[in-house]
């Protein structure tokens, strides 16, 4: 695994990965309209532009697995996102862990759904903890949803 600049080709594979039911439900945010690419290159455009936001892509044996980033502002926050097919092989935990090495800047925020639980280990270990919980409603389960909110110090 490896984190690297996020190149325009990316952002294809990007666009496959919010494809992903599954992956939808776990992060219950997305777009209302997750197949409209012109949407996903707006808001992808807003994020590779913005100088508060430090993103990377997450490459495993030369395939794009995903993407991690924080939006560096008053309460910075990550947010990662790994394609099922690399799930459960320790790849989002080896990004994060490479990520947190690059951004050291604390606290550092997360918000994850609660029963997310694959995302809420990877950061439990990494020493996040639970500080609260929202109540957002999420666009891929039609449903309000309870997210954890997660700090690490």
């Amino acid at each position: 695994m490896q984190l690297r600049e996020v190149r325009a080709s990316d952002l294809d594979a990007f666009f496959a990965h919010q494809q992903e039911p599954e992956a939808n439900l776990m992060a219950a945010y997305q777009a209302r309209n997750p197949a409209d690419r012109a949407v996903f290159d707006h808001h992808w455009n807003q994020i590779l532009n913005d100088p508060k936001v430090l993103v990377r892509t997450i490459e495993h044996d030369g395939e794009v697995a995903g993407s991690i980033l924080v939006f560096d502002g008053e309460a910075p926050e990550i947010n990662f996102w790994t394609s099922t097919k690399f799930w459960g092989k320790g790849i989002t935990t080896s990004a994060v862990d490479a990520f947190l090495a690059e951004f050291t800047k604390r606290p550092l925020m997360a918000h994850v759904v609660q029963d997310n639980l694959g995302s809420i280990k990877v950061l439990e270990r990494r020493g996040f903890k639970i500080v609260g919980t929202e109540q957002i409603f999420s666009n891929a389960r039609a449903e309000v949803v309870t997210e954890n909110v997660m700090q690490l110090d």
